[in-house]
């Protein structure tokens, strides 16, 4: 089945909750895990269930997510797969850029003309997660369902956050609400697991990941030609109408990092001795640019809980609960902790080390200390530079950074001078 399916991968908009890291990339092109892209999930998801057609919608500074694309996933000339980018355009049909996930998919449908499909595979391009989608197809099929939604079990306190399905005994959904308030939630709980139960995980939240079939999919855009949402207006009409829309409840890791703070914790969730996302598995591969790096060379640094990227040139003093990601340098003295590095597009050469200039290098200088930060590639951070994030910090923005959730971020390419203090 999973060869008549065709993936596609929502990129999302501005990505304002991810500001400032959108600025100047798309956001399934935002680094994670040191040398990754948030791309890079969904992407790996569909290739280790075997599902090679896969397109990624995107429509905001795609230029970076276009050149990661190309690089990454070329197949064999002997393959019918393929990793497409399709970003927002006008079309007689439409004149408007994405107006939401339905609009996008329902934009870029006629590229997919070309191809022999059955079903439809949506997915968010900003999640953290495992799944062998062939298990969500194997449901599809043996419910003979007309659309699927991935689930997860969440508590009460969760569910207000997320569109709650309410399912049947047969796991078929019979309803469905955008984050329900407190005060409604006991008549949206639904059957779950004993495992789940005892957690006090009763509500079935929607992932964002669907399954439709073709005809359905077509018929849904065809009658209601105004709806721009999937979970908001699609869903919600396919279960109104009596459409078979069935639930498959996935009980693995999964992570919306769509803001900052999300986003920030995990990634450093990765460098836990046991994380819950497992980037060493023999099986599920994490597929990325492979870039023929050296590997990271350390001299006379204490190391708590890091993930460590290759090519990274480190002699800081100590680096505690950190994600340090490919070409990072860091200089004698230096201290990090529970803090986010990108690292670096490129090595300093001997010139740069040569200029006489008032510019610091490319990466960390010495004798600085960083605390709940996230250090976003190519920025040159000179020597003794204080930065502490925290609660006491007011969000906004300041001459040489950003403060989001008490995070300090440190734009991409950004300069911060000797002495710096925050």
């Amino acid at each position: 089945m999973e060869e008549s399916t065709i993936a596609i991968i929502l990129g999302g908009g501005r990505g304002t909750r991810l500001d400032p890291l959108t600025r100047h990339r798309s956001k399934p092109a935002v680094p994670i895990a040191g040398k990754y892209r948030l791309v890079d999930i969904p992407i790996s998801n569909c290739l280790n269930s075997r599902i090679r057609k896969i397109f990624v919608l995107t429509q905001f500074n795609s230029a970076s997510l276009n050149r990661h694309i190309k690089n990454t996933y070329n197949f064999d000339i002997f393959s019918h797969g393929f990793v497409d980018i399709l970003a927002a355009e006008q079309t007689p049909k439409s004149q408007n850029w994405f107006q939401g996930t339905a609009d996008a998919v329902r934009q870029s449908i006629h590229h997919m003309s070309n191809y022999d499909y059955s079903h439809v595979l949506v997915l968010s391009g900003d999640q953290l997660y495992q799944m062998d989608y062939r298990k969500l197809l194997e449901v599809h099929a043996k419910d003979n369902a007309d659309l699927t939604v991935a689930t997860i079990p969440v508590t009460a306190s969760e569910a207000t956050d997320f569109g709650i399905m309410k399912t049947n005994e047969d796991g078929r959904i019979e309803s469905f609400v955008e984050k329900p308030s407190a005060s409604e939630l006991d008549k949206w709980s639904s059957e779950t697991s004993p495992e789940m139960q005892e957690k006090g995980k009763i509500f079935l939240a929607s992932m964002g990941i669907y399954v439709f079939s073709k005809k359905m999919m077509l018929r849904l855009f065809k009658e209601n030609p105004d709806a721009t949402d999937f979970g908001k207006e699609i869903i919600p009409k396919a279960i109104e109408e009596g459409s078979r829309v069935s639930s498959y409840s996935f009980n693995g890791y999964w992570t919306d990092i769509g803001t900052i703070s999300s986003f920030y914790e995990a990634n450093l969730d990765l460098a836990e001795p046991l994380p819950a996302f497992n980037l060493y598995d023999n099986e599920n591969v994490i597929f990325t640019r492979a870039r023929y790096l050296p590997a990271s060379k350390l001299t006379g640094t204490n190391l708590e809980r890091v993930l460590v990227a290759e090519g990274c040139i480190i002699e800081a003093s100590r680096i505690e609960r950190s994600v340090i990601g490919i070409r990072s340098r860091i200089g004698k003295g230096t201290t990090i902790e529970s803090s986010i590095l990108m690292g670096n597009d490129h090595f300093a050469t001997e010139d740069d080390f040569s200029k006489q200039d008032d510019k610091p290098l490319m990466g960390i200088g010495q004798r600085c200390f960083i605390s709940r930060a996230i250090i976003d590639k190519n920025a040159r951070i000179g020597n003794d530079v204080k930065i502490t994030g925290g609660s006491h910090l007011e969000d906004g923005e300041y001459d040489c950074h950003s403060v989001v959730d008490g995070i300090v971020i440190i734009q991409k390419g950004a300069v911060i001078p000797d002495g710096y203090s925050i």
